[in-house]
């Protein structure tokens, strides 16, 4: 680069070049230019940096706190809709958090949300000990680029406020305001034999609960694995009867975007037929 001196009359000088130039008269003005004039895009760039990745930070900050976030499935208790597993790659999934803005969740919907007290006595905070590492954490979280420090689950609604839901019918379906739903994406359960292992038998099959009356503003919530999902059956003793508040709700889990093979939409049917 050619200090101050030199800058000067390349710019805004026009009478000395023959006193600056070479003998020969073979100075090349256009070069100098172009060479002052890249020098001066990189610093404008580098004054530019730290100006955008602020505004990248700040609509990343905007986009995960109102538009939609990604998560990962860490555990099997939705499968096969969503997939994770024990020392395998869980699904990453789009939530979106616009759409419940306009309209409470319907049966069928699959919710990611905030594990009620009752259902988090088992989460461990994976912040660090060390503050300042901790507020990186929060910070990192923020973006996006760290997990929430908080006990974030997925399962599908199955019944809402004011309806009562129990199990099981003849044909062992769970029964919502006394009609049996459909659910196409249940494939593994308890056993439900009739005659020999239903809710009326000697020996009760797993499947049995209820009837329970979802409290007005709250969700009955069951992961799709049901002989492997600790959801509202579980917790049903609670304050909540085991249900989860919709002010918990976080968003509605859309899209599988990882890993490749089994990208697509997540399917929110019909269960009650309405």
């Amino acid at each position: 680069m050619t200090d101050s001196s030199k800058e000067q009359p390349v710019s805004g000088s026009s009478n000395s070049g023959s006193s600056q130039g070479s003998p020969n008269g073979d100075d090349n003005p256009a070069a100098e230019f172009a060479t002052v004039d890249s020098g001066k895009k990189q610093r404008s760039f580098l004054r530019e940096l730290p100006i955008l990745i602020l505004v990248a930070l700040v609509l990343s900050f905007l986009l995960q706190t109102f538009v939609a976030r990604v998560y990962l499935i860490p555990s099997e208790s939705m499968e096969p809709t969503l997939h994770g597993c024990p020392g395998c790659t869980g699904d990453r999934i789009v939530v979106e958090k616009i759409g419940y803005r306009f309209h409470d969740p319907r049966p069928g919907d699959v919710l990611v949300f905030r594990g009620p007290e009752s259902w988090s006595s088992d989460f461990t905070s994976t912040r660090s000990d060390n503050v300042v590492l901790r507020g990186l954490q929060e910070a990192g979280s923020m973006v996006g680029l760290v997990a929430p420090d908080e006990n974030d689950l997925v399962k599908r609604v199955i019944a809402t406020g004011g309806q009562t839901v129990e199990c099981c019918d003849d044909e062992g379906r769970i029964l919502v305001d006394g009609k049996p739903i459909d659910e196409p994406y249940v494939v593994m359960d308890f056993p439900f034999e009739p005659g020999i292992r239903t809710c009326e038998t000697d020996t009760r099959s797993p499947r049995c609960f209820g009837p329970v009356t979802v409290p007005e503003g709250n969700l009955w919530m069951m992961g799709d694995n049901r002989s492997n999902s600790a959801d509202s059956r579980y917790h049903a003793g609670d304050e909540l009867q085991g249900t989860v508040p919709i002010e918990n709700v976080v968003g509605k889990a859309q899209f599988i975007v990882l890993p490749p093979g089994r990208m697509g939409t997540i399917g929110s049917p019909d269960i009650q037929g309405e």
